[in-house]
């Protein structure tokens, strides 16, 4: 099963969109996204939430379906619903970033709720999810999850070197 992931980077910083991990339940994956996305210096927080429970729309898809319905197709008790957006491409290794949360019955009606309440600043990105479909790392576990890697240092990928087949060094089969 496929997990999206959201971690933040330091206290009081919001939560971000920063990849999927697969896992066979949620804690499974969210030990993966500890090793995958906690493993460098900047986190305090993981959260893991199944991919298939994350409400995602672009601008272009609001702009060719039209706004959301504020009445979703959920009737019942409205429940908490975290909201993720995404406003330029600077940072373009972030997807969205946790902007707030609204109660809704529904993730279309929360969508609506957060576009209602949005500045006039355009999103490119929206994300909602239901805050009991999410999976968080301890509070309590962050020293023993995220401090070891205070002093490990991160290399680009171009820093390291390549491999040349011996044929090419022109060395003898």
């Amino acid at each position: 099963m496929r997990w999206e992931v959201f971690k933040q980077d330091a206290p009081g910083k919001p939560h971000q969109a920063v990849g999927s991990v697969h896992g066979a339940d949620p804690e499974h994956a969210l030990l993966n996204a500890r090793h995958v996305f906690g493993r460098r210096p900047a986190a305090v927080s993981v959260w893991v939430v199944p991919a298939d429970r994350v409400l995602a729309r672009t601008a272009e898809e609001l702009a060719a379906e039209g706004p959301p319905r504020a009445a979703g197709g959920d009737a019942g008790q409205a429940r908490r619903f975290h909201v993720f957006r995404k406003s330029s491409h600077r940072r373009s290794m972030t997807f969205v970033d946790h902007v707030g949360d609204v109660d809704a019955v529904s993730h279309e009606a929360a969508l609506a709720a957060a576009i209602a309440a949005d500045g006039p600043e355009p999103a490119l990105a929206w994300w909602v999810v239901a805050a009991d479909d999410v999976t968080r790392s301890d509070p309590e576990d962050a020293p023993s999850w995220f401090e070891p890697a205070r002093d490990k240092t991160y290399k680009q990928q171009s820093a390291y070197g390549t491999v040349t087949p011996r044929r090419e060094r022109g060395a003898a089969p």
